[in-house]
């Protein structure tokens, strides 16, 4: 598989990132240990997961991802053949939120402890604490990478003006410097990214790695009408998406997908990982055939007419009308 440089790091990571945030909650401990074992042995081996998932599902705690990945990774000898990316300052209860440096000492050493490793190679703000000063969340994350207990650090839900803040505050105080960002980036979402923060991630030669890269499992053709996402673990999510817009974005991926002989999934991953400043988009699969569609992403080339296309019926300009 393909491997690309995240960032300014000396990370070396495939060209799309396997997402754990169904691990422990759409996806059970022995289906993950299957799904791993085989991304790994085709190559895929950058997990990206979070302390809090799955905290929203009823009797989980948050961790429940992290654990099981843990067990994986103490199953014979895989800690250093895995790029393993996690995420901390969602709410995780009993007050554990937020980046300030004390607590961000606690989550590490919890994350550490869940996922039976000593160190963490990309370690990210889940979202920005705007209550916590600047220097203070980036001096802990330098004390972390200093101690060996993380290599890199990244950003993830960070608004333009304040990644740009972030990355100025690390220069100015001599502090460890974020070089990836996680933001929400498909083909349904991109007005945020391409204005706000991609002149950002180019001034600074961030890393880029995507979330929600098939918009909850809507760029797949798996919703087609409201019905389809009634009672479903995501429905709520991709119910913005239910409109004539997000119909129409879905019809151009069939018709994509059919000259291509591929899939729907397939071609929004295809064209995701082609973007400018996109490193390696996440997306999780539930099933052995979603996670072909993420393998088989990767060797798919779209020509430009298939990408003018794309492009065309998803601008931002037309979701807004929409």
């Amino acid at each position: 598989m393909q491997r690309v440089k995240l960032g300014k790091s000396d990370l070396e990571v495939p060209v799309i990132c396997l997402g754990g945030n169904v691990f422990g909650w759409t996806v059970t401990e022995a289906d993950a240990f299957r799904q791993l074992d085989a991304a790994l042995e085709a190559g895929l081996n950058f997990i990206d997961t979070a302390d809090v998932y799955s905290r929203w599902m009823p009797g989980h705690k948050g961790g429940e991802s992290e654990t099981i990945l843990g067990k994986w990774l103490a199953k014979g000898d895989k800690r250093n053949n895995v790029i393993l990316a996690t995420k901390l300052g969602l709410d995780m209860g009993d007050g554990k939120k937020g980046l300030k440096a004390a607590y961000i000492e606690q989550a590490v050493e919890d994350s550490l402890r869940r996922l039976q490793t000593d160190f963490i190679d990309l370690y990210q703000a889940h979202r920005d604490d705007a209550e916590t000063p600047l220097e203070e969340t980036l001096g802990a994350f330098d004390k972390l990478v200093r101690q060996g207990k993380v290599r890199h650090i990244g950003a993830s839900n960070y608004s333009g003006p304040r990644l740009k803040e972030a990355l100025k505050t690390s220069k100015d105080n001599g502090l460890v410097s974020y070089v990836a960002l996680q933001p929400q980036y498909n083909l349904v979402a991109r007005e945020e990214f391409e204005t706000e923060l991609l002149p950002v991630v180019q001034e600074h030669t961030l890393g880029v790695i995507p979330y929600y890269s098939l918009a909850a499992g809507f760029l797949t053709g798996k919703y087609r009408s409201k019905q389809d996402a009634e009672g479903k673990a995501r429905g709520g999510t991709v119910g913005k998406y239910l409109n004539d817009w997000g119909f129409n974005v879905l019809h151009t991926l069939d018709e994509v997908a059919k000259e291509h002989q591929s899939t729907p999934a397939r071609v929004a991953l295809a064209w995701l990982m082609v973007q400018p400043g996109v490193t390696a988009p996440i997306a999780s699969a539930t099933s052995d055939q979603h996670l072909t569609d993420l393998l088989e992403a990767t060797k798919l080339k779209l020509d430009h007419a298939s990408l003018e296309k794309l492009n065309t019926v998803s601008t931002p300009a037309v979701a807004v009308k929409a």
